[in-house]
């Protein structure tokens, strides 16, 4: 028998206010809370796996840079472009033009506290 991941079945971003970037989550990308959360994390019922804001692990510097940096987050939409519009339209940041890709129409913004995030349609 070899031994192997199946893949990501968690991902969690490390915030400084874990009550600003949930906000986040919610307001804009209409995220829903899952039933329980550990302390000093948000956990959202998302699919394939969850998606998280917490506290920063003991060690972890987020003012060393731009959070998340080399690490590229992607979020299925069914509707890119109307995601696109309504975080233009509420002052979110786009950091890259709606465009094709092979994943579909696609497009990154700033998320909560300066994470890259990517959204594309299905």
């Amino acid at each position: 028998m070899s031994i192997r991941i199946d893949g990501p079945d968690f991902v969690a971003l490390q915030v400084r206010d874990v009550a600003a970037a949930a906000r986040f989550c919610e307001e804009h990308l209409g995220l829903v809370r899952s039933p329980a959360s550990p302390p000093g994390a948000v956990v959202f019922d998302t699919k394939p796996c969850p998606l998280a804001v917490r506290e920063p692990l003991p060690g972890t510097d987020l003012d060393a840079g731009r959070p998340g940096l080399g690490v590229a987050l992607w979020f299925s939409t069914p509707d890119a472009q109307a995601l696109h519009d309504k975080l233009a339209a509420e002052g979110v940041e786009i950091l890259t033009p709606l465009r094709d890709s092979p994943f579909g129409p696609m497009f990154s913004f700033t998320g909560p506290e300066g994470y890259v995030l990517t959204a594309h349609g299905a």
